[in-house]
């Protein structure tokens, strides 16, 4: 159900992208609307496997899913004008505990395995244990980033107090680099190979997780500028090279041909070009262009792209039996949402308004062609 509600709000955030809505609406949309109902939904299944433990509550996701939706229903629509001011806070309080569900069920679950020691790693994959330990390690580091980013969102829209100043961005960049980013790393360093049945050299989960792990918290206090937010941009983009290099040894290793696997190799190159539209951003001047650009590129083009791909492995459009089905669709989804991406980054940072709507239109219609298919697979199944 949460990752329903995420594929909802990939089709709603590009809606609203094509309409013009408020970046703030657009951001949440994205980040707490898209990516995370997808990342929730999946991490209640991966994280209790990759600690070899048994999920503490099994009614958590049918609990925190009315919650997500109202926080972020709540949450996208406060910006919007004439919309009451009730609206915030209910859905910030609504967000905060559905993050609570999840944050008490995962840690409850792996309590008595924190550091990720035990692995549930089988013998036929003894050789992956290393890389196995190292991913896990990282975990936790990405329930605090939750529990934080989280908390200021909620003091954000209410009277509790700040952790910081309040400042939006602060929030989005702890829950998107230091949450969202982050658990890509490091349950992609255990998930990918497999699917790809490939191995990636045991030496860049730690480079890529360290910097991972450090660089969101001095994007967050470093924003707008100095050398704390050079210090946070130069290790996100140390975490993003390392990663592609991961990501690129495998996919050229791998002999399957999965249409999933483009998803994160084009998310990749997108993060490679939103990391160094930050790194300009951190020592130079910043527009408005390159502060949407650099959005687009990484919850869209990294995050989004990878999620996608990844959506796709576990739930196979090919299996679909319904009108239009199959790997074909989904390639086209998948390159309408990159083609749009690019089209649309072009056009903002050349400051031409008809490509970056071209851009804009060409995401939708990969979005509503993923959703498409997806939630069709979920019907079907249903339906059996």
């Amino acid at each position: 159900m949460l990752v329903a509600v995420g594929i909802v709000g990939l089709v709603a955030w590009s809606v609203a992208v094509v309409l013009g809505a408020p970046r703030r609406t657009a951001v949440t949309l994205g980040l707490y609307g898209f990516v995370f109902p997808v990342v929730f939904g999946k991490a209640y299944a991966l994280v209790p496997s990759y600690f070899d433990r048994d999920l503490a509550w099994s009614l958590a996701p049918a609990l925190q899913f009315p919650l997500t939706a109202v926080g972020v229903a709540g949450l996208a629509l406060a910006p919007l004008p004439g919309v009451p001011a009730v609206s915030g806070p209910v859905g910030a309080v609504a967000w905060t505990l559905g993050v609570a569900v999840f944050l008490v069920t995962l840690l409850a679950t792996v309590r008595t395995n924190l550091t990720g020691g035990e692995t549930g790693t089988g013998e036929h994959n003894a050789d992956r244990r290393s890389v196995d330990r190292a991913a896990n390690l990282f975990v936790p580091v990405v329930f605090a980033y939750l529990a934080v980013g989280t908390w200021e969102t909620l003091a954000t829209h209410t009277v509790v107090p700040v952790l910081l100043d309040g400042y939006p961005p602060r929030a989005s960049h702890l829950l998107a680099a230091g949450t969202v980013a982050l658990l890509v790393f490091a349950v992609g360093f255990r998930l990918l190979p497999r699917f790809l049945v490939a191995h990636t050299d045991r030496r860049l989960p730690w480079l890529v997780l360290p910097a991972g792990a450090l660089g969101p918290v001095l994007l967050a206090v470093g924003i707008p500028g100095g050398p704390v937010l050079h210090a946070g941009a130069g290790l996100e983009a140390v975490a993003m090279v390392g990663w592609a290099v991961a990501y690129g040894g495998l996919y050229r290793a791998t002999d399957r041909h999965r249409v999933g696997f483009h998803g994160p190799l084009l998310g990749t190159l997108a993060g490679l070009a939103g990391v160094a539209l930050g790194l300009a951003m951190a020592v130079g001047p910043v527009t408005e262009s390159l502060v949407v650009a650099h959005y687009r590129l990484n919850v869209l083009g990294f995050l989004g792209l990878t999620v996608v791909g990844v959506t796709y492995q576990f739930y196979p459009p090919a299996v679909g039996d319904f009108s239009g089905a199959g790997d074909r669709l989904a390639l086209g989804s998948i390159g309408l949402l990159s083609v749009g991406l690019a089209v649309e980054v072009v056009g903002a940072l050349a400051a031409v308004g008809v490509v970056t709507t071209l851009g804009r239109a060409l995401s939708l219609l990969g979005a509503l062609a993923y959703a498409y298919l997806v939630l069709g697979v979920f019907v079907q199944r249903a339906l059996d």
